[in-house]
């Protein structure tokens, strides 16, 4: 799958996330990188800001929270095309939900770990 097709699959990803969750995302970007950190090469994505939950009425003015989702290590752990389109869809929900407040436990008990 080539950059510009992985690109498509995290802008369907996004797509598929209800408009009442994308509307309440806040000062929010999303990213696409080949690689993530040589410490951790598995990584698939990762959420890099102030959740909300966490945010209180001095915050503003922050640079925009970063959500990056990572192509190589997708590619190399699924099989097929179908595998990366729904490892992606996870991996945009599992993020978004770090924007929300919600850890890896709870995700993991959710299924979306």
């Amino acid at each position: 799958m080539t950059h510009e097709e992985f690109e498509d699959a995290v802008g369907d990803a996004l797509d598929q996330v209800p408009t009442q969750l994308m509307d309440l995302l806040d000062n929010v970007v999303f990213f696409v990188e080949d690689e993530p950190p040589a410490d951790d090469p598995d990584l698939l994505g990762v959420y890099d800001g102030v959740p909300l939950t966490e945010r209180d009425d001095m915050f503003g003015g922050a640079m925009p929270d970063r959500i990056t989702i990572f192509r190589g290590p997708t590619l190399r752990m699924c099989e097929d095309r179908d595998d990366v389109i729904d490892e992606v869809a996870v991996t945009v929900v599992h993020e978004i939900a770090h924007h929300f407040g919600i850890d890896d436990a709870k995700l993991h008990a959710l299924g979306w770990g």
